[in-house]
Parts: C-alpha cells; structure tokens; sequence
C-alpha cells in the first residue's frame, strides 16, 4: 500500500507542475513573465496603483480557489518570491 501511495503522491506533483506550466504558459502569451504564474502577477499588479483589472482578477481568483488555500494570489506571488517553486539547489 505504501508504494501506491508514494506513486499517488508522485503523480500528483507532476499533475500540479503540468498546471503551473500551463498557467506560466498562457501569462507568458498575453505579455507576463515567462516564470511567474497569472495568480503571482495578479497579486503583484494588484499592489500598485491602477491596477483595477488585476484587482478584480485577484478577488476572483482568491474566491475560486479558497477551497483549496487561502489568499492563493499572495501565496503564489510570495513562493515567487522566495523561488519555493525551484529545487532546493537554486534558491537563493
């Protein structure tokens, strides 16, 4: 039983870096940073002023996947920040 739950839990985190891939994917085609995720730029955005769209992307954002975390938008942008996301070699 072990093992199928390690490959469970190996499929998920590849299933979870597919997503973020898509997701820094399509920022990077409407103009964002190839390495940051729509969720790590919403946030970003939505801290400086004018930034209404983002803003509004923020909240819904935060709203859609509260189930699964809270405040997901600053989350991302903070594991941005601190590259969470990179192996553990090239973090700073």
């Amino acid at each position: 039983m072990t093992r199928f739950l390690k490959l469970l839990k190996n499929f998920w985190k590849y299933l979870i870096n597919i997503l973020i891939a898509f997701d820094q994917l399509v920022n990077t085609l409407f103009g964002g940073s190839c390495d940051e995720t729509i969720s790590a730029l919403c946030y970003r955005k939505s801290q400086q002023k004018g930034h209404y769209f983002y803003k509004i992307l923020k909240f819904i954002l935060d709203i859609c996947l509260s189930p699964i975390k809270q405040n997901h938008c600053e989350q991302a942008y903070l594991s941005e920040v601190y590259r969470k996301q990179l192996p553990p070699e090239y973090r700073r």
